[in-house]
């Protein structure tokens, strides 16, 4: 410990602090009562710790005890405790103090106040002694460069033990978490689920919503939305052609869901159903179905909106072959004529026949609307009044894409020469 009114000297000189016996005496009788005034202070001064019992309490206690004690006996034996030995107790007591803060999941600002207090506490104590004690002004100061520096030092280890039990918990809670994720996917059991959930620290919400986003910053936003979300590995679902992540976000199902959906408007996100949080499987698969199908709408797309086409969509071979059969009196067509007609079915199914809603759909003539209709009932024949056929082309032309208006308006005068050779289009 260097101290000199020279600071050309300052370099030089040395000065170890050398307390006299009656006041090391003194000092070591008052160790019990500075501990339990320390602590007092700690308790009553730092929020964090004004409710502290059991383990934590003594946890505390021991630490305030073993740093008083140890500084003491090191001034004692002539030794700097700004530089002692790195297997010093006290040391390895503000490290263990750390470690269970962080467990307790209290700030390491808490430790530093709690450090600061503890320190200003007992160098009232000391210096008062001190002084009465008639200690120079060169040893009082080195007395107090030398508590603050020591309490640096333990509030850094403190610090340090926090640090390194965050990162052994928090990649120890990731894992769980990653393995409770993939058991929500998969098939596990109730009893799994709840083993999983607790051992990973997460509390289950009520329910669980999958959403399929596209880059880090927008999984970064639904983490924070709520701290139980979770984020589902990339090998934890089928392939997915795009780019996108997966999460599993709490609580936004029923009356919440149109607050979320409108909050969370991160362009080409994809919702999937709100599910028990032990059936929250079933999003995802809702949410990677409508990604293989290319289901989008803008900003977001929520797959509560795209029911019936993630219907029609889960077998694509059975709806291709639906429709083949029951479009199969329109295939001799010419391609043009028949896209106009199957999109005339279909509107003249979803309207239930009215022609005017056909036509304003269709962006035609009425009168177009009713050759077209005469035609799909003589290909047809009775067929279009049996309700078995009505099922079937309903279901088959559920998804089906109306024509374009150039498509239409390119056709339409081609069929309204034809109607005239066959006098069927209405002149009215």
């Amino acid at each position: 410990m260097t101290l000199s009114n020279d600071p050309q000297a300052a370099a030089g000189q040395s000065l170890r602090l050398r307390l006299p016996p009656s006041l090391l005496r003194a000092v070591r009788d008052g160790l019990p009562l500075l501990s339990q005034h320390t602590i007092a202070r700690v308790l009553t001064e730092v929020p964090a710790y004004a409710d502290a019992v059991g383990a934590q309490r003594r946890l505390i206690e021991n630490a305030v005890d073993q740093t008083i004690t140890v500084f003491i006996e090191l001034v004692a034996e002539g030794k700097d405790p700004d530089t002692s030995p790195a297997q010093d107790p006290a040391l390895d007591g503000g490290y263990s103090l750390g470690r269970a803060e962080a467990r307790a999941s209290r700030s390491p600002e808490m430790l530093l106040a709690a450090y600061r207090v503890g320190a200003r506490t007992v160098w009232r104590q000391w210096s008062s002694l001190a002084v009465t004690h008639d200690l120079p002004g060169d040893q009082l100061a080195v007395f107090a460069e030398l508590i603050f520096a020591y309490m640096d030092r333990l509030s850094a280890a403190a610090v340090s033990g926090h640090a390194d039990e965050l990162a052994k918990t928090g990649l120890a809670r990731q894992r769980a978490r990653e393995l409770l994720t993939r058991r929500l996917i998969g098939s596990a059991s109730a009893e799994e689920l709840l083993v999983s959930a607790e051992r990973a620290d997460w509390s289950p919400p009520r329910t669980l919503t999958a959403v399929a986003v596209r880059s880090g910053r927008a999984v970064a936003t639904a983490m924070m939305i709520d701290r139980r979300t979770l984020e589902v590995p990339d090998d934890a679902v089928g392939p997915i052609e795009r780019p996108m992540s997966l999460v599993l976000v709490p609580d936004v199902g029923g009356s919440a869901r149109e607050e979320f959906l409108s909050s969370f408007s991160i362009e080409g996100s994809v919702v999937g159903p709100a599910r028990p949080w032990m059936q929250a499987g079933q999003s995802v698969r809702r949410v990677a179905r409508a990604l293989v199908m290319n289901l989008d709408a803008e900003p977001v797309t929520d797959t509560e909106r795209l029911l019936t086409e993630l219907v029609l969509g889960a077998d694509s071979e059975a709806l291709a072959d639906l429709r083949s059969q029951t479009l199969a009196p329109l295939s001799e067509l010419r391609p043009v004529v028949r896209d106009n007609l199957i999109a005339t079915l279909r509107s003249w199914l979803l309207h239930h026949g009215r022609r005017d809603d056909i036509a304003a759909e269709l962006f035609v003539h009425p009168g177009t609307v009713r050759y077209r209709l005469g035609q799909l009932r003589e290909l047809y024949g009775g067929r279009l009044t049996d309700p078995r056929m009505i099922l079937d082309l309903t279901v088959a032309l559920g998804v089906e894409p109306t024509p374009s208006r150039q498509t239409v308006a390119v056709s339409a005068s081609e069929e309204r020469i034809e109607g005239l050779r066959g006098g069927q289009v209405d002149r009215g």
